[in-house]
Order: structure tokens, then sequence, then C-alpha cells
């Protein structure tokens, strides 16, 4: 599902993506490469995510499949230029993150089950609840940032079944030195996702 690092011909699809994730593709390919803000990006990139989770029949079977023991993260795409990615996460029964960041953009959509998202504030060595949890269902769109938010924990809203979200970042976000705070003490730890297909 890798990029090879070849760009397609504007405005026609890519022949090694399904069709719906190549339409999110474009869209994203469109507003990074027009130097926008972030706000337009985020915008722009929640309308193609949207319509992207609004259907389930296009996502590899590879790319759906639950880890037994921890959520899985499957890099769908990589701009050759590392401008975002797009990563699907399975989450299985009782999965979840610990409360991280991402130092980037993000577009969460989810595609099957519900994603619970549990949005966190970092401040002077402590982290509290910045907000009440949300329950996103198939079909809905969340957006992070360092400007809007971007510390959570998020966990399968399902608890006898399998979910998959998709997430599109505003770079790689397998690289990204990243961190995750402990709530208790409020001490951070640097970590680097990667992925977990090849």
């Amino acid at each position: 599902m890798r990029s090879a690092g070849t760009m397609a011909s504007p405005g026609r699809p890519r022949p090694e993506l399904p069709a719906p994730l190549a339409g999110l593709v474009r869209t994203l390919e469109e507003l990074v490469g027009a130097g926008g803000d972030e706000p337009r990006i985020l915008e722009g990139a929640r309308r193609a995510m949207r319509d992207l989770v609004a259907r389930d029949d296009w996502l590899p079977e590879s790319a759906a499949r639950a880890h037994p023991q921890h959520y899985s993260q499957h890099l769908l795409y990589l701009d050759p230029e590392e401008r975002f990615s797009v990563v699907s996460f399975v989450w299985g029964p009782g999965q979840s993150t610990p409360v991280h960041d991402h130092t980037v953009w993000g577009v969460i959509g989810v595609l099957r089950g519900a994603e619970r998202c549990e949005p966190f504030r970092a401040d002077a060595g402590r982290v509290s609840a910045a907000a009440p949890p949300m329950l996103l269902a198939a079909g809905e769109v969340e957006c992070v940032s360092p400007a809007i938010g971007d510390l959570h924990r998020v966990s399968n809203g399902r608890a006898d079944g399998v979910s998959i979200s998709v997430h599109a970042y505003g770079g790689n976000i397998g690289k990204i030195v990243r961190h995750v705070y402990d709530v208790q003490t409020g001490a951070t730890k640097e970590f680097i996702s990667g992925y977990s297909n090849d």
C-alpha cells in the first residue's frame, strides 16, 4: 500500500490505491501543495476524510486485522516528500493508547465500530482532562493539532468487537518524535510509533 515515491498525473486515480483512498490522497496533495495555513488544510482534509469513511468497501484486509495484545497502526500511504501520511488504526476489544501528542495536524475518521477519545491538557508539569470524553461512531471525523488541541488518549469504543479508524497526519507519523504523558506524575517520555506493517 505504501507509495513507491512516484507521483500520478494530477486528477488521475492512482492505480496502486483503492479509488476512495486515492481521492483523499489527491485532496491532501492539493492542500499541502498550495501552501495554505493549517485551518484551511484541516477543513479540506476533514471533508475529504468524511467522504472516505462514509463507505466501508475499500480497506484491504491486511490493514484491518486486529492484534490480540495491542492496537495496530498500518501505513496506507506516505507522501513521497513526507508532507503527510495516511494510516489505519485497528482496535481490538479493550485496547487503547497512553495519553500522547502528535506535534503535527491530524484528521481522524472512524471507518468501523467506534473510537473513544479523551482530550487532555499539559500545564506546568500537570496533565488533566481538557474536555469530556467523546465517542466517535462510524462515519464521524475529528481533528487534532498543537494549535487546537493535540493531547489525548484513544481507545476502542466497543467492548465486544474490533473498531477501525483512518488517520491523516501532517508528516510521516511513524517517524516523528512524539511524547507520552503520565497522568499521575505529569512526566513525559519520547517515543516514535513506527508502523505495524513493513
